[in-house]
């Protein structure tokens, strides 16, 4: 499974469930990136599902350490987990745009 080669193509791959894309066919992970999707501060960053959840990444691939200071959401809810980049839990909510909502605010200032 090849990676998206940019920001924007790897958003595009996920919304449109794109066969071969990591994690496109899970529907539960569908519903939690229309709602990262729709928060523009999210958009900026490289959507990448893994392990039940959806990471945000600085970059896209090849990425460094520095890449991965950014909350995660689990998908699969309710209640949608929202992780620190440390896998902390920052916080529970009811709907995918609440966790979306929650990460937006967890961005660490780059």
């Amino acid at each position: 499974m090849s990676e998206a080669p940019d920001v924007a193509t790897a958003w595009l791959w996920l919304l449109e469930r794109r066969p071969g894309t990591r994690g496109a066919m899970h529907d539960e992970l569908a519903v939690v990136v229309e709602a990262a999707h729709a928060e523009p501060c999210l958009r900026e960053l490289y959507p990448f599902p893994t392990h039940g959840t959806l990471r945000f990444l600085r970059s896209a691939p090849p990425w460094s350490g520095s890449d991965h200071d950014v909350p995660s959401i689990g998908y699969g809810g309710p209640p949608y987990k929202v992780y620190s980049a440390d896998y902390d839990l920052l916080g529970e909510a009811a709907t995918p745009a609440e966790a979306a909502a929650l990460v937006v605010s967890n961005v660490p200032p780059r």
